[in-house]
């Protein structure tokens, strides 16, 4: 994706809070590929909640630089999971490093729920990237 100049900082170098949405880009690009996009787990009552993210800025990233955001599914438990991301420079320089973890939510109690398994098998079974 290219850098946008509103994804930048004083500073001329992307906003630290930009990374948290390449992220979310692409972990539902990831879920979109692996046959279960957000919407698809809403209309069957679930929901991905964000309960943790880390990220570890390497290099900056600056306004009209293409990066890519790498996105994996680094587990998958009982009643989450967990996806890393790779967001890399032009000169495939990684810049930032993180990762999200999410609980399933039943979308009608609000309360964790196990992730149902046919979300478990599209998930696991897509090796995205």
């Amino acid at each position: 994706m290219k850098v946008r100049y509103a994804e930048t900082d004083a500073q001329g170098v992307v906003y630290h809070g930009s990374y948290v949405v390449w992220f979310e880009v692409g972990r539902t690009e990831y879920c979109d590929a692996a046959g279960y996009p957000y919407a698809r787990m809403e209309a069957e009552g679930v929901n991905i909640v964000v309960s943790d993210l880390e990220a570890r800025y390497r290099r900056p990233a600056r306004y009209g630089d293409t990066v890519r955001v790498a996105t994996r599914l680094a587990a998958i438990r009982s009643r989450g999971c967990t996806f890393e991301y790779r967001v890399a420079l032009p000169d495939g320089v990684v810049a930032v490093e993180g990762q999200t973890v999410h609980l399933f939510v039943d979308r009608a109690s609000g309360k964790p729920t196990a992730v149902p398994e046919p979300i478990r098998a599209a998930m696991t079974g897509f090796a995205g990237g």
